[in-house]
């Protein structure tokens, strides 16, 4: 585990120097205090910041192949790398470290850029191949690991985070309105885009091959059909469950340095840690948090779950300076990120750093179990499709209008009048259905926006591409390539590499979800009972049934306590003058807004610390580190489509956006 960084030039030509490139690994010290490496030679430049774990003697990167004709560097674990060595051994192939990373290089001498279908792991990989004067990058199935990219005077610039591109190439800090709008909509920035629009995500399960100036860029993998094997029996199921995950943990418990869990006492951690103790000669060390308040303190449960599996159970009860922490955060994030969740993660990522350096967790089980209840809410308003197109169109145009914005049901009224997919999609995104009630962007921001695509159709894109044919089962697609990718798993990267912790995640070992993904829809939600078959080999495995039939709940927080009292002054920011006067917001719908949930006891929680991350965003990220000179505002926002360098984009012409005055 480690960040990579790097740049090549289209030109042999070109002076890549090797302070450049320190320059860049330099911003992501973090992400691998052990160790640097870098090289710099044929007008192009590699380097990597390593967090040692597999091999720490011999694992030193860049690494060679025999004849240094190409080089790597890599981000990540590959879990099958000793599976693949004999063979390449026996093709004459000879090595010189017992690491992951020199098994990828070898790999591609064998196969080129299609190595990648052979690797069972996460990863974040730039080859350069100095014969052909290439470079290839690539990332993971899911995206656990980031990687990013810029164009630039005919340089290509790569790095694991944003702010080791912008550290030598600062011109590139031109601010995307496409990605604020997709933010404001979704709370994040989803794949391609980034908050700059020179730099690029590479998507999950894409490769990228820059040769003579050019990019080119495909995927290279997708989920794979859903609802395409049917199991005999319940036991069945069950038996190939157990085998398969297993299977996936266990060959997550590799490392040549300590190891342990997250432990929040929910079905998918619960069931990790179990299977980590079926598979480990000893006690494993788990970790987890909780709050003073009692209602958001579950660390009963996972005390349940680890005096079960006997664990070296390890519980940090928090009264956290949250004030400090949010400023410490948003100074590191270089996109606006409205999950609060990101707080727990940091925290409990924080304690585990001090006894281990790689955790497992049970990421994925949400999006591939149906997890959410939303799934379960989704499901029961599927009765409202037997009302004609029609007559619902005529509610939303005529009849919605009318109504007073205080009316209670008001916003769940329109929601189902819509098609299925779009009463998702809206259930999903913030900044719709709040302009329904209170306008809240500026006459001159909504003006730029007319120029950007619509987000939502991120979402109706997923949903044409889903390789399904019911309902549950395009949205646990369009979930698990969007929500999961940019959300979930760039949270959980960001805030455990900021402590220098790797995670893993047995459930989106790609091969398992390929056969999970396969489970008809009845499988995973049953009537009310979601993750059905994942509670069910919980039980079999010897979860306590009081962590597998709780409420869910995850490492929560008491957010809405906070913004009450420890964050309150903080909130105040958002009336001051100076945010007002970036121009994106209205003053009276910030002030409506924050009336509501200080004066009226409305909560507003998650619309305000999403507004709050944004401005946050622009005081300590852009106008810290990017341009102390001077003040973000909206005539520094570039127009930006959704478009992406050598590529097919996005498809960007969609219906109008429900429910956003002006467009």
């Amino acid at each position: 585990m480690c960040g990579i960084a790097g740049v090549v030039s289209a030109t042999r030509e070109s002076n890549i120097s090797e302070a450049l490139v320190r320059q860049m690994c330099d911003r992501i010290v973090y992400r691998g205090p052990d160790d640097q490496g870098i090289y710099v030679a044929d007008g192009a430049g590699l380097g990597m910041r390593r967090l040692s774990i597999i091999d720490l003697s011999g694992g030193h990167q860049p690494i060679f192949n025999e004849d240094r004709s190409a080089w790597i560097v890599f981000n990540g674990e590959i879990y099958n790398f000793l599976e693949l060595r004999p063979a390449l051994e026996r093709n004459g192939h000879r090595f010189t470290t017992k690491s992951d990373t020199e098994v990828i290089l070898h790999l591609y001498e064998e196969m080129g850029a299609d190595c990648v279908t052979k690797l069972r792991g996460m990863f974040g990989i730039a080859i350069y191949d100095k014969t052909k004067r290439k470079l290839v990058l690539a990332r993971d199935r899911f995206g656990k690991k980031p990687l990013h990219y810029a164009l630039h005077n005919g340089n290509l610039y790569f790095a694991s985070e944003i702010k080791s591109i912008l550290a030598v190439a600062p011109e590139l800090a031109e601010v995307s309105s496409q990605a604020l709008l997709d933010y404001l909509y979704f709370g994040y920035v989803p794949e391609p885009l980034t908050a700059f629009t020179g730099i690029h995500k590479l998507p999950a399960g894409h490769l990228l091959e820059f040769e003579n100036g050019q990019i080119k860029i495909r995927q290279y993998w997708d989920l794979p059909g859903y609802n395409t094997h049917a199991p005999k029996n319940e036991e069945e199921c069950l038996e190939e469950l157990d085998h398969r995950l297993f299977e996936a943990t266990k060959m997550r418990l590799i490392s040549d340095v300590p190891l342990g869990a997250f432990l929040s006492g929910g079905i998918d951690s619960s069931t990790v840690v179990a299977l980590m103790a079926r598979a480990s000669a000893g006690p494993v060390k788990t970790f987890s948090i909780g709050f003073k308040k009692d209602d958001f303190d579950e660390a009963q449960y996972a005390r349940m779950v680890a005096q079960k599996f006997g664990t070296d159970h390890h519980e940090l009860i928090l009264e956290p300076d949250v004030v400090q922490t949010v400023e410490h955060l948003t100074s590191s994030l270089e996109e606006p990120f409205g999950d609060s969740s990101m707080l727990p993660t940091y925290y409990v990522s924080q304690m585990a750093r001090r006894h281990v350096t790689v955790a497992l967790s049970g990421d994925g089980g949400d999006e591939i179990f149906a997890g959410y209840d939303r799934y379960r809410i989704q499901a029961g308003r599927q009765v409202y499709e037997r009302i004609p197109g029609w007559a619902r169109k005529f509610y939303r145009n005529t009849i919605f209008p009318l109504l007073p914005n205080k009316m209670g049901g008001r916003r769940l009224s329109y929601n189902v009048t819509l098609p299925w997919q779009e009463r998702y999609i809206d259930g999903l995104s913030f900044l719709p259905s709040f302009e329904r009630d209170i306008p809240l962007l500026s006459d001159d921001f909504r003006a730029i926006l007319q120029r950007s695509d619509d987000p939502a159709n991120v979402l109706r894109c997923r949903f044409a591409a889903a390789p399904a044919s019911d309902p549950l089962s395009e949205t646990l697609y369009v979930d698990t390539k969007t929500y999961m990718v940019d959300d979930i798993l760039c949270k959980v990267d960001r805030m455990s590499m900021l402590n220098s912790l790797e995670t893993r995640a047995p459930i989106l070992d790609h091969v398992f979800v390929e056969w999970v993904t396969g489970l008809p829809p009845e499988w995973k939600l049953r009537g009310k009972t979601q993750k059905y078959i994942l509670r069910k080999l919980a039980e079999r495995i010897g979860v306590p049934r009081e962590a597998i039939y709780r409420e869910k709940r995850g490492f929560s927080l008491p957010l809405v306590h906070w913004m009450r009292h420890e964050l309150k002054d903080m909130l105040m920011i958002l009336l001051e003058p100076r945010t007002l006067e970036r121009g994106y917001f209205q003053a009276a719908g910030v002030r409506r807004l924050m009336d509501d949930h200080l004066l009226r006891g409305k909560t507003m929680t998650g619309r305000i610390w999403r507004m709050l991350m944004f401005e946050l965003w622009h005081r300590n990220f852009l106008e810290k580190f990017v341009n102390p000179a001077g003040l973000f505002s909206l005539p520094a926002v570039a127009d930006s489509r959704r478009k992406m360098p050598g590529t097919s984009q996005l498809a960007t012409t969609a219906p109008t956006p429900v429910g956003v005055p002006g467009k």
